[in-house]
């Protein structure tokens, strides 16, 4: 099952990190790929993790250009719409 959410986060971060350079891309790609996994895997994701992953976002979005930035946050906002149809929190 594809949670459509989390897969259009990972796609906003693929389109950031082609932006990018040097650690920011690394991070991007890694952000991304993360996503990707979850969003393909047989079991929800719970909160705890969501968070971290957005916390990591936060704070590339704060580092990097405007471009960038917009595509984070669009994956950020993807995450936040996944995470509003999990139990709990």
């Amino acid at each position: 099952m594809t949670r459509p959410q989390l897969k259009r986060a990972s796609d906003e971060l693929d389109a950031a990190a082609d932006l990018a350079t040097d650690e920011a891309k690394t991070r991007l790609e890694y952000q991304a790929e993360q996503l990707a996994t979850l969003a393909t895997r047989e079991s929800e994701t719970d909160h705890g993790r969501l968070a971290r992953h957005t916390n990591a976002l936060r704070e590339l979005a704060a580092e990097t250009d405007d471009e960038i930035a917009a595509h984070v946050e669009e994956a950020m906002e993807a995450i936040t719409a996944y995470r509003e149809t999990l139990d709990g929190v």
